[in-house]
Parts: structure tokens; sequence; C-alpha cells
């Protein structure tokens, strides 16, 4: 007896960045180039964030050439309707976590052709640099010794 043939609706991938977790995840869109995000229609070549436009939560031109990078690098910038579900850390985090998790996802599509090229950006690595804790004694900072009494 023959499998079914499993569809694919989206790709999907997580990128982290301090605090900042990121999903991202590629659909595929239909024969009038909309896809179905939740309960809105998107065009093929949007990117949606927190249920927002992009521009609304990374307006400048230099936030925008980051998250454009990967997508450009392989040709994807118009094949895909992007939803991004985004959370914890600053503005930053996020951005360096989004542009890892679209990175990632558009791995999944075509390991072969598409791994070579981000991986040669450096755009598969994780950047490991958390914010160090704080530890006891030391005046509500990380690495701040007390002054001892002169006397």
């Amino acid at each position: 007896m023959a499998k079914k043939a499993k569809t694919i609706y989206y790709y999907e991938a997580i990128g982290r960045r301090k605090e900042a977790v990121a999903r991202a995840r590629l659909y595929i869109a239909g024969k009038d180039k909309m896809a179905m995000i939740g309960d809105m229609k998107v065009k093929q070549g949007d990117i949606i964030v927190n249920k927002k436009p992009i521009g609304a939560s990374f307006p400048s031109l230099r936030e925008k050439a980051q998250y454009l990078n990967p997508l450009k690098l392989t040709g994807n910038d118009e094949r895909f309707a992007i939803s991004i579900l985004v959370s914890g850390g600053g503005k930053i985090g996020q951005l360096d976590a989004i542009v890892l998790a679209l990175s990632r996802a558009i791995e999944k599509t075509d390991k072969e052709t598409q791994r070579p090229i981000l991986k040669k950006q450096g755009l598969l690595r994780r950047d490991p640099r958390v914010r160090e804790r704080r530890k006891v004694g030391t005046g509500g900072k990380a690495r701040r010794v007390k002054q001892s009494p002169k006397r």
C-alpha cells in the first residue's frame, strides 16, 4: 500500500538572539498568489511580524536591508508569504533572531542549493553571546565587587 504524500503548506524555523525568540513561517502561495495566515490573507512577498506589516516594527532602511538579506541572496524575496512571531529581548535582538529564523526556514526549502549561499555569508550561525547573570554579593551588578571599608 502506497503512503499518502504529505502536503507542505509552509516551512517553519526558529531563531534566537540574546533573550529574543522568533518563529518564521514561509507560506507557499496558492494560484491567486495569496496565502491564508490565520484569518488574514497575505500577498506573496509580504512579511507579517506579530500580525502587523514588518515596516511598522522595523521601519529604518538599515533594518530593512538586514531582514531582506537572506531572501535576496537566495532569490526568494517574492516567492513566499512570510509570517513571523517574535517575543522577548530588545529591537536589535529581535531583528537578529528574525534573520536567523528566515535563514533557517529558507534552508529547509532546498538544502543543496540554499545552504552553501547562506553559510558563506554566516547567516546560519547563532550568536551565543547572552547577558551575564547577576552574582550574589555584588550589589546588583554582574561583576561589581563591593568596596571594602577603609578603616
